[in-house]
């Protein structure tokens, strides 16, 4: 019963579609959403208190898999996909008040949004690289329309661009999977193709030089996808013109089903040769670019949600920087990291889906005094700050010191050294760019438009609390799980 769970898990958003194509109830539509979020954070929570127990869950007749690795993901991906409908709901009657949409537009939202999440979901439970490899794709043309779902110049030519750019990206990964296949043909008979625990029950025997090719391509491929430098240029515009639900499921959820893939390759080919002396030069170079990218355009920008695209960017080449060092304490916080930034970053979008509505404007020049303004937004938006910009007591420093001290361990202590005088910079850059936004006196009430919003604010709050009582100390059944998937990428 198990294993079917993981087939039909996709494919539960998929069962409100007629409820949103057969009425024009938008109560209607905001409950199924819910109710069908809340039945993949339900069914995801069981499987992963099954993963915790058994580590492995297969099934090669629908070709699905689930181990430590793919259950951590779906779990963040099914909590905060949640929270986020929670705040989803007064947030788009705030656009149909404003007459930013119209109330048809609430439906599409939702058809689109639930099938977001259906390639989510399929390409983190499908045990076969193949399949995976569509699902990305799909995550692609789905995501596209809620980029551009105000129908604006500016967020139709951020939808356009990100389906051009990651499309070429989709298509290198298309490349690096059949090298994988290329790789592993000799060893595996036809219903093993691209199996993933037939892969990586076989790593040993892949042709390496092969392997190491599909490696490139998939980290090219799939790294535009999770917004590695120098291919991250479709992720500002694509995050800043979403609706602000959307940007916190781009960044929050997205950039990790995209990193997925990455992992995946990694351990195989760091498995094959023993080591990752392949993988590390790779992981390092687009590592380095991403954080340096992110530090040089944080100042630069006008609009605080581009500033927090960057710094999804910066914390993407953390984690790729801390599978570069690939030591056990290393991946572990990359994992961690991975979390953190996941959290953290929703909370952040949220947040400035709440600043977007009461000032109506997405510029930071035109945000004044939002602590006395909007008291609670304020705060918490200069906490998220904090939090993201890797200040304690804050879950981001745990984990970024956790990479730190895996660097200095192994020896790389000019890397290590450089990397905190960036991180410090690029605190430094967020504060000074988002500084006058947050003090001074309060905007004249002509200027601003009252957005009460109890449920979103509590699903803010609740991040905000987590966020802390993770810098403290991560929660032993979540540790435990990360651990594990540490093991799973690390078997040799």
């Amino acid at each position: 019963m198990t294993n079917n769970l993981i087939f039909f898990l996709p494919f539960i958003p998929l069962l409100s579609l007629p409820i949103y194509i057969a009425t024009r109830s938008n109560k209607l539509h905001h409950g199924a959403n819910l109710l069908v979020n809340g039945i993949v954070l339900a069914i995801s929570l069981y499987l992963t208190k099954e993963i915790l127990s058994v580590h492995t869950l297969t099934n090669p007749r629908f070709h699905t898999y689930l181990d430590p690795l793919n259950t951590l993901l779906l779990l963040i991906t099914a909590f905060l996909n949640f929270l986020i409908s929670i705040y989803a709901v007064n947030y788009l009657n705030a656009d149909v008040k404003h007459e930013k949409i119209t109330k048809p537009r609430i439906r599409i939202y939702y058809i689109m949004t639930n099938i977001f999440t259906f390639t989510m979901l399929l390409a983190l439970t499908s045990g076969n690289f193949g399949i995976m490899w569509i699902a990305i794709e799909a995550t692609t043309l789905a995501s596209a329309f809620l980029v551009g779902f105000y129908n604006k110049r500016s967020s139709i030519e951020a939808a356009w661009k990100y389906i051009m750019i990651c499309s070429v990206g989709i298509a290198t990964a298309f490349l690096g999977v059949i090298l994988l296949h290329l790789s592993s043909i000799d060893c595996l008979n036809s219903e093993q193709y691209l199996y993933l625990p037939a892969l990586i029950d076989n790593a040993t025997a892949f042709d390496t030089g092969t392997l190491r090719l599909a490696f490139v391509f998939v980290l090219i491929g799939f790294g535009t996808k999770a917004g590695l430098a120098p291919m991250h240029s479709w992720l500002p515009g694509a995050h800043s013109q979403s609706p602000s639900p959307i940007s916190a499921l781009l960044s929050g959820v997205l950039l990790n089903t995209a990193l997925y893939p990455i992992i995946r390759v990694m351990s195989l080919l760091n498995t094959n040769a023993a080591s990752s002396r392949y993988t590390t030069p790779f992981l390092l170079t687009l590592a380095i670019l991403s954080i340096v990218a992110a530090f040089y355009f944080i100042l630069s920008q006008r609009e605080y949600k581009s500033m927090l695209a960057y710094s999804s960017i910066e914390h993407m080449g953390i984690i790729t920087l801390a599978l570069a060092v690939n030591t056990p304490l290393a991946i572990y916080g990359a994992l961690l990291h991975l979390l953190n930034h996941s959290l953290t970053k929703t909370m952040l979008f949220l947040t400035t889906g709440n600043i977007l509505h009461i000032y109506q404007s997405g510029e930071i020049k035109s945000i004044k005094g939002l602590i006395r303004t909007a008291p609670f937004t304020g705060w918490v938006f200069i906490l998220g700050l904090l939090a993201i910009a890797g200040t304690p007591p804050f879950s981001v420093f745990g984990s970024e010191f956790t990479i730190l001290t895996a660097i200095f361990q192994k020896g790389s202590f000019l890397l290590g050294v450089i990397l905190a005088v960036v991180l410090a910079g690029i605190f430094a850059s967020i504060i000074y760019t988002v500084s006058p936004m947050l003090y001074g006196e309060a905007a004249d009430k002509s200027a601003v438009t009252p957005f009460k919003t109890t449920s979103g604010n509590g699903v803010i709050l609740l991040l905000l609390v987590l966020i802390v009582i993770m810098g403290f100390n991560t929660p032993q059944a979540l540790a435990e799980l990360i651990s594990l998937a540490e093991q799973t990428i690390l078997p040799y």
